[in-house]
């Protein structure tokens, strides 16, 4: 017989089970079961405890590209190493390395597109241009200088007690317009000139021969020759000629001439504002008029400071003197305070200097003595480029608390107050200081056709903010002192003429545009590319800085181009409802039916009181004679009367808070 399949056998079981009784049949139901279909199932495979390796050695080629065969570092295999090493890291470290690696692209973009103008300007200029940079086109045979170059003080001197007022150099006739203004007729009686006269015939034949050795330092500009002036000699080379009267004790002066109607309203004006500052705020920084109190900057009484060479030209004898005890017996720069370097330059140090050079006082002197060596800490830096800030008490200096950056309008622009005090005490650490910021400006790269741009950083040196240039605020004392200092050292710092003329020339290449409908000339601004039809009023010191050049042999276009923009300075009062400037203008450049040159945003419709327009008129008037200029001053004065003279029944004060930095009160009662 053939065997019974399984199934069949399985049945057979499950009938013989159900004949025998229930009890003896549950008890061995569930194990026949189990084992019933244990038996139908296929084995389990055999479990492995562990893993095995087959290493086995490669050539390489096809089969190692593809993973076949042992790892023999080839890049297939290293690629697919990092990869796996890459998925192992967590979310977060792979969202860090990928944050660092995008930081460090964009750095090197913005990095190479920094460097890359520089770069071009440097490597792609040939021999023959930067020879042509030297030249500047033009230039006429200049005047005689004004200030000399320092020299050492007397060790003999001791103090300031025997210091006496340096009598002005004799000039040569003017290149155009009238005679410089003289406002004190000079001071010297027969023996002096005696003396002088014996003095140049003894000197003749040494001035031969200084000639003969000087004509190597003879300045070739493009064909146009130039001789360097002689400057007048330091004070502290005379100090002591004895014999010399002092100006101040001088005998024989002349009277004065009788001042005009609109001198005398110059002078009332100045006494309507002192009176308050007088009553209200006598000591301190700046007066609120309508408040009747006053505002503390520095606590140095910058308003009292700032207005004694005002009060010495309007002849204000009474107040000066009283000014003066002020300074002899409050004024103390011993104080922990912080100071803006710029700010204190100008107006402290610049206003004693002033002052001193007026009047003759030594107190003056040794206060801007004082005051200059307090300030020499803010050089303290890797770059040589000033800090913004110093504690003149601790002797202290750091940049603003929001950046490491200074303005390169305020670093430039403390030169004429340094240098002079090196060339009145001697001491050349003043004038070094300074000096090395320009000589360091001079061969940066970042400008564009000498415009520069408005920041440099104090710790590198350099350029920041690189693209935009304007001759407004932070930029634009930068070119007047460029031309000041060349004509205050003699006219022999080349570079500083190269500096000047450089950017007069990126201004016409590039800020210079007419407005419509009057087409008026001004000056906006470049920024990445883009010109702005933006022009603040501080831009109206171009006027008389250009006449200022022209009239120390500057090519005749700068004062064509100075009567231009003069007349637009102009405009930018007249044509405002008031007749005072904004702060800002904005012109219009296309033509639109009643609508005027100047268009003035909300935000810059106050005035500051800024003196570079009154200024450049009278620097127009002195060098031409149009007494036009004259009357555009006096008319800036007439609304300034109307408009911001604050009643007598509130206060009776005008509401000028920095006198000697407002209007040009010297200006205005010049012009």
């Amino acid at each position: 017989e053939k065997p019974l399949s399984p199934f069949i056998s399985i049945a057979w079981q499950q009938l013989e089970e159900s004949r025998r009784p229930s009890k003896e049949r549950t008890a061995v139901e569930r194990p026949s079961l189990a084992a019933m279909y244990s038996a139908s199932l296929p084995p389990p495979p055999p479990r492995r405890d562990f893993i095995s390796v087959t290493l086995s050695p490669s050539s390489g080629g096809i089969e190692a590209a593809a993973g076949v065969g042992g790892y023999n570092n080839s890049k297939a295999w290293r690629r697919r190493s990092c990869l796996r090493k890459w998925k192992q890291l967590s979310r977060l470290q792979r969202s860090v390395i990928l944050f660092v690696f995008a930081f460090l692209a964009v750095c090197g973009v913005i990095t190479y597109t920094n460097m890359t103008e520089p770069w071009k300007s440097l490597t792609s200029r040939t021999p023959e241009e930067q020879k042509m940079d030297l030249e500047v086109p033009g230039l006429n045979p200049a005047n005689q200088a004004v200030l000399p170059i320092p020299k050492k003080a007397d060790p003999n001197l001791g103090d300031y007690s025997d210091f006496s007022l340096q009598k002005p150099p004799k000039e040569l006739p003017a290149r155009r317009g009238p005679p410089n203004l003289q406002l004190r007729p000079p001071r010297r009686n027969t023996r002096l000139k005696s003396q002088e006269d014996a003095a140049k015939a003894e000197e003749e034949p040494h001035q031969a021969v200084q000639e003969h050795k000087t004509e190597k330092s003879i300045i070739s500009w493009r064909g146009v020759v130039i001789e360097p002036d002689q400057i007048t000699e330091s004070p502290s080379n005379k100090i002591n000629e004895l014999d010399k009267p002092s100006p101040v004790e001088s005998e024989d002066q002349k009277e004065p001439v009788p001042l005009n109607e609109r001198q005398m309203a110059v002078i009332e004006a100045f006494h309507h504002a002192w009176k308050g500052y007088k009553e209200f705020a006598w000591g301190h920084d700046e007066l609120k008029p309508i408040s009747k109190s006053f505002s503390e900057w520095f606590g140095l009484g910058l308003t009292l400071i700032d207005a004694l060479d005002t009060m010495w030209i309007l002849g204000l004898k009474e107040e000066f003197a009283e000014a003066r005890k002020w300074v002899a017996t409050e004024l103390n720069f011993d104080k922990n305070v912080d100071v803006n370097l710029f700010e204190s330059a100008i107006r402290i140090l610049g206003g004693l200097l002033s002052t001193y050079h007026l009047s003759g006082d030594s107190l003056f002197l040794e206060k801007a003595k004082d005051i200059g060596s307090r300030l020499m800490p803010a050089f303290n830096t890797p770059s040589k480029i000033p800090f913004s800030d110093v504690n003149i008490g601790r002797g202290t200096a750091h940049p603003p608390r929001w950046t490491s950056d200074s303005t390169v309008a305020e670093v430039t622009s403390i030169q004429l107050e340094f240098r002079e005090l090196s060339r009145l005490t001697g001491e050349e650490k003043f004038q070094n200081a300074v000096d090395g910021v320009m000589q360091h400006i001079h061969t940066l790269p970042g400008k564009n056709d000498g415009l520069v741009p408005m920041f440099i950083n104090t710790n590198s040196g350099q350029f920041t903010h690189l693209g935009v240039y304007t001759l407004g605020a932070r930029a634009d004392s930068y070119y007047e002192y460029l031309l000041k200092q060349w004509i205050q050292g003699g006219k022999k710092e080349n570079e500083l003429l190269e500096d000047y003329v450089k950017g007069i020339e990126g201004v016409k290449m590039h800020l210079l545009r007419k407005s419509q409908p009057r087409r008026l000339t001004f000056v906006g601004e470049l920024a990445h590319g883009r010109f702005s039809a933006k022009m603040d009023h501080l831009v109206c010191f171009l006027p008389g800085a250009l006449a200022l050049g022209a009239h120390n042999g500057l090519p005749s276009d700068h004062l064509d181009l100075a009567m231009e923009l003069a007349e637009t300075c102009h405009q930018m009062y007249t044509q405002v409802e008031t007749g005072l400037s904004p702060e800002i203008v904005h012109f219009n450049m296309h033509a639109q039916k009643d609508r005027k040159d100047v268009e003035i945003k909300a935000a810059d419709r106050h005035n500051l009181l800024r003196p570079e327009a009154v200024e450049s008129f009278f620097y127009l008037y002195r060098f031409t004679g149009d007494k036009k200029y004259q009357d555009w001053g006096w008319e800036i004065l007439e609304n300034f009367n109307k408009y911001t003279r604050v009643k007598p029944s509130n206060l009776d004060s005008q509401p000028l808070t920095l006198l000697g930095t407002g209007v040009g009160w010297g200006s205005l009662l010049s012009v």
